[in-house]
Parts: C-alpha cells; structure tokens; sequence
C-alpha cells in the first residue's frame, strides 16, 4: 500500500513514532488482503486544525480525534469502462486521515496507556472507516472493534 503521511502539527513527531504508524497501516492492509496497487494519507494536526475541518465537513465546532474521509462510500461505484490490464494499474485510492496529537496525547493519559497505544488505535480506526467498517450499528460496531482490537493485539500494539 502507498501511503503517504504528512506532519502538520507544531511539534513534529518523532520518526519512530511515524514509522510505527506506516508500519501499522501497512500490517493492517495485509490483515485485509488489500492490494498491493492501494494508497492513502495521513495528515497529523493539532486541536484548532482539526476542529476547523470538522466544522467545516461535519458541522461539529469541536476539535476531535479523528477524521476520515473516504475517497468512495458504498455504492458511489460508477461503471468504467477500460482495458482490463489498464484498469489494474489503477491506483485504489481509500482516502484520508487526519489525527489531532493533541486528542492523542489527552486521551492517552486520560485512558492510562501509552500514547503509540493511542496513536496507532487511532489509525487503525480511521483506516477501518475507509475501508468502509463503521460503528452506527451494534452488530457492526462489535464486527469493527473486534477487528480493530485483532489487529493492534497482532501487531503487537496492547493496551
């Protein structure tokens, strides 16, 4: 998966932090048998960054700790019509992520684990969400975080 990951917070993250992210997300694109020909971003912010984009795109004024935005939802597919070889050379674009470091840091103090603990479930749930998983629903909710949990104990991320 091509991944880009770009760090607009005032305090820059330490590379390992990074590191352990892409890694993460790219073990979490094996776990879901993700083709190779995926990509996506992930732009790191601080609180008023975020609080402005989900404002601006979920008319929420509160900063939050995560934003997805998927490049397709669920039924958006419109038929194209092209060369099969042509079509796999495609890029699979799934969207993109924006992760508060403030809501990171805040609430892994808040919940008493380490802040790559928080750092990666974060980024572990917004990717679940373009890849189309969400938590509206009890059943999908359970489906989602049981997944999420899988991968983070996986990797080797645990509470």
């Amino acid at each position: 998966m091509d991944l880009e990951i770009f760090d607009q917070t005032t305090a820059q993250l330490p590379n390992e932090q990074l590191e352990m992210v892409r890694d993460l997300l790219q073990y979490a694109a094996k776990e879901l048998s993700l083709s190779e020909n995926t990509e996506m971003s992930l732009t790191f912010v601080n609180n008023p960054e975020i609080k402005k984009l989900n404002a601006q795109y979920r008319n929420v004024d509160r900063a939050t700790d995560v934003l997805s935005f998927a490049a397709e939802e669920a039924g958006d597919e419109t038929p194209i019509i092209m060369d099969p070889e042509m079509a796999a050379e495609i890029p699979v674009n799934l969207g993109d992520l924006f992760i508060s470091i403030d809501k990171v840091a805040e609430q892994a103090k808040f919940l008493g684990h380490s802040v790559d603990r928080e750092l990666g479930f974060l980024a572990v749930h917004g990717f679940l969400h373009l890849n189309g998983y969400d938590h509206e629903e009890p059943a999908d909710e359970e489906k989602m975080f049981k997944l999420q949990r899988e991968i983070l104990d996986g990797y080797g991320l645990t509470r």
